[in-house]
């Protein structure tokens, strides 16, 4: 699970525009986030972005995939799908998705600390 500087450099480039774009490297690969929501995730050079029950439809039309990973012998999928190439390649369909993945991101509660 790792992820190349030059390929997350493509990423955030490809991002520019959003606000409060930044990334922070995680578990070998890279969180992006939008205004401190995490929206997606880069791990073995590719971009998985949020998804729930409102845009998982549209991911899943494109035929995204869910990020998945093998614990105790079963596989586990994360609620971050797959960008397509097609997608990665156009910045202002990627720029619609990931505002997508952003509203998602907002959806979800945060977790507070226990004080």
């Amino acid at each position: 699970m790792a992820v190349s500087r030059e390929y997350l450099d493509y990423i955030l480039d490809q991002l520019a525009g959003i606000p409060g774009l930044s990334s922070r490297a995680m578990f070998g690969g890279a969180g992006i986030y939008s205004d401190g929501r995490m929206f997606a995730l880069v791990t073995d050079d590719c971009l998985y972005l949020k998804a729930d029950t409102k845009n998982l439809p549209i991911f899943e039309a494109e035929g995204a995939r869910p990020l998945t990973y093998r614990r105790s012998g079963k596989t586990v999928s994360l609620s971050y799908f797959l960008v397509p190439d097609e997608i990665l390649e156009d910045d202002v369909r990627l720029k619609d998705w990931a505002w997508l993945a952003i509203s998602a991101a907002r959806r979800k509660p945060v977790k507070r600390e226990k004080s």
